[in-house]
């Protein structure tokens, strides 16, 4: 194996990874930190991606840190993609800003408004949806009711 050695089995920043593997409005940030922390087997770095893979809100990190386990060695299987609303609540939570905009809203005034005040809702789902997303954003705006 192709670890990397230090006296702890840690990287130098492995508060700091652990910080970002936690952030739940970066989903390109987790997968960074599930990168780097792949390259250090330790128990706490593969407590930390065993975490990442069964809990993570987008597939694509959850898959990284599989990945990483993996090559540590570790007996694991990959989970299934998580099926329904990857945020508990996420129909209403739409619903709630699509109705704190005027009425005759843009689409990307909704989106924006998203971004602003839910980034965890926004990030979670555009990491999950990638290229679909804007798509999928706009068919579930469409489908809110009206105020």
């Amino acid at each position: 194996m192709n670890n990397k050695e230090a006296k702890n089995g840690l990287p130098p920043n492995y508060e700091e990874l652990k910080k970002s593997a936690n952030r739940t409005s970066n989903w390109r940030e987790r997968l960074g930190a599930v990168e780097e922390l792949g390259q250090w087997k330790s128990k706490q770095t593969t407590d930390l991606l065993t975490r990442i893979m069964i809990s993570d809100a987008v597939y694509k990190v959850q898959e990284a840190a599989f990945h990483k386990l993996k090559e540590f060695g570790e007996d694991i299987e990959l989970p299934s993609r998580k099926k329904g609303d990857l945020i508990k609540g996420v129909t209403k939570i739409l619903l709630r800003i699509k109705k704190s905009l005027p009425e005759g809203h843009t689409f990307e005034e909704f989106k924006e408004k998203l971004k602003k005040m839910r980034i965890d809702v926004y990030d979670t789902y555009e990491g999950e949806k990638g290229a679909d997303f804007d798509k999928w954003l706009e068919n579930t705006w469409a489908s809110l009711p009206k105020k």
